[in-house]
């Protein structure tokens, strides 16, 4: 499948030539950034969803202890350093001074103890965390101590990752808010303010300098290092359709396009006051998630079936188009060029074996010919291009599949049902993490195998968990490599998931916007606009 077939050549011909130029007046001049974000902002709250519209959101208004640099290194943010004792079982950590939250408020260690608490009750690399943490002790108000169970060297890196979930920093009043209810009042630390009675949804959403904010010292680096807010407002627009979102660009109405359409890019190539590049290194990670409870997926063997069905190269052609550049397939469970990379069970996916061997692989599985049920949302035309593949794939290995269009918000809800397929069950969908989640175990949802507790399928593995658990507790490089390769190799041999390879999508802005950071998330500190 060379094209995407959820966009008709008439329709892009048309968008593409025209990109009529709508009337969307810029309010401010210099020194303010609109933005249009990759969809509405409808949650404020990065812990109570993992939504990647709100993790942007969240990193203009809140601050974490930790960030990550470009060479993926935790690095101090709030936190000025810290001491590690007691054979890596007690963290001390100092807040660095002058930490204001944008209520004026001071920064406290209780303020931090109750974030972080908060945030692993719902994160999953958090719950990690606090299955080796004892007590956050908090001695006065600039240190936080973190008694752990075992050694996690990981910890500072928990603390400062981006995805899905950063453990972002609140007042202890919001903090304490249930981790199951989404918090009603937006008071962060960051370097830009919430304006709440200006922010409308599906419409706009306004964040306004902080002035109290004290950024580092050091060179801002990915989500690290010094966050000079450079310019007085940035102003989310909410534009869903993507011809007008570029239309707009292209006439200087906004600044800076956060997803433009893939067959839309030639065109803002060509404009000499445009640039497009690819500012997020690591791309994203496209899976089909299999139900491991419910349905034909619970049989391994039909698992491993469509796992050895659905070619990633196919998938990824239809997604990104004709530009091989904009994606890697096939992969593993791990990104291309990192410590846990291995080939371990690579020659069970798909495009190594014909139809006959695949009718065979699912005769020996005594599939019976039920149906499965995919879910497959329209409204997103990534997912949706997976769909199509995914559904054109059963079709010609003969499984026979519901196509059970909707819209991604529907999707969102139906995948966390456990319920049979014919109350409302499901057996697969695609979905999309950041890539830097699978730069290794610690912290890469779909690899998880413990039934009940893990991401939707909520598949049991036994291998997987024991291979996991022995990598945290290494910290050998041979030891945590070999690890990884049994991980993966159990992964695929219990077929949790279909890795459907990276890809790497662009982003769009005007020229007169400089200082723009490579970074696993749009950052909008550092930047300047003529």
């Amino acid at each position: 499948m060379q094209r995407r077939g959820f966009i008709t050549a008439l329709t892009m011909a048309s968008a593409a030539a025209a990109l009529p130029r709508p009337s969307l007046a810029q309010s401010a001049g210099s020194r303010t950034l609109i933005f249009v974000p990759q969809a509405n902002l409808t949650s404020l709250d990065p812990v109570w969803t993992t939504a990647t519209v709100t993790r942007n959101f969240a990193y203009l208004v809140y601050d974490t202890l930790y960030g990550v640099d470009e060479k993926l290194q935790p690095q101090p943010q709030m936190a000025q350093g810290h001491t590690i004792e007691d054979d890596g079982k007690r963290w001390t950590i100092t807040l660095r001074p002058n930490l204001k939250f944008h209520d004026g408020s001071p920064v406290r260690a209780v303020d931090c103890a109750a974030s972080i608490k908060r945030w692993m009750k719902r994160d999953s690399l958090g719950q990690t965390v606090a299955s080796r943490l004892d007590a956050i002790e908090t001695p006065n108000d600039t240190t936080l101590v973190f008694r752990l169970n075992k050694p996690f060297a990981s910890l500072a890196w928990a603390l400062g990752k981006s995805q899905p979930s950063p453990p972002v920093i609140m007042p202890e009043r919001l903090a304490n808010t249930d981790a199951f209810k989404a918090v009603t009042e937006v008071v962060g630390s960051g370097p830009f303010r919430f304006v709440t009675n200006e922010y409308i949804s599906g419409s706009r959403a306004i964040f306004a300098k902080f002035d109290g904010y004290v950024p580092r010292d050091e060179a801002p680096s990915a989500t690290a290092g010094a966050k000079r807010p450079l310019v007085d407002r940035v102003e989310w627009r909410i534009i869903p359709e993507a011809a007008t979102a570029a239309a707009a660009l292209r006439a200087g109405e906004v600044d800076w396009v956060e997803q433009p359409l893939t067959d839309l890019i030639p065109q803002l190539r060509n404009d000499a006051s445009l640039r497009v590049d690819r500012l997020d290194p690591f791309g994203l990670y496209p899976v089909l998630r299999f139900n491991s409870l419910q349905g034909p997926t619970a049989n391994k063997g039909v698992r491993q079936a469509l796992l050895a069905a659905l070619n990633p190269i196919e998938v990824m052609q239809a997604v990104m188009g004709d530009d091989a550049s904009a994606y890697h397939a096939p992969i593993g469970c791990f990104l291309p060029g990192t410590e846990s990379a291995n080939d371990a069970g690579m020659d069970r996916l798909g495009g190594k074996r014909t139809v006959a061997e695949i009718k065979k692989m699912l005769d020996d599985a005594k599939y019976d010919g039920s149906p499965v049920i995919l879910l497959h949302p329209t409204d997103q035309p990534y997912y949706d291009a997976m769909a199509q593949v995914t559904l054109a794939t059963c079709k010609r290995v003969g499984i026979a599949v519901t196509d059970a269009a909707m819209d991604f918000g529907t999707v969102v809800q139906r995948r966390a049902s456990k319920e049979p397929l014919d109350k409302g069950g499901w057996s697969m969908f695609s979905s999309s993490f950041p890539a830097l989640d699978y730069v290794d175990p610690l912290g890469a949802p779909a690899l998880r195998g413990n039934g009940a507790g893990a991401w939707y399928g909520w598949p049991t593995a036994a291998k997987v968990e024991s291979a996991r658990d022995a990598w945290l507790e290494s910290n050998d490089v041979g030891e945590r490599k070999r690890l990884a390769t049994e991980m993966q190799a159990a992964v695929f041999e219990e077929a949790l998931y279909a890795p459907m390879g990276q890809y790497f999508q662009s982003t769009a802005w005007n020229k007169r916007i400089t200082g723009q950071l490579k970074a696993p998330v749009p950052v909008f500190w550092n930047l300047q606009k003529a």
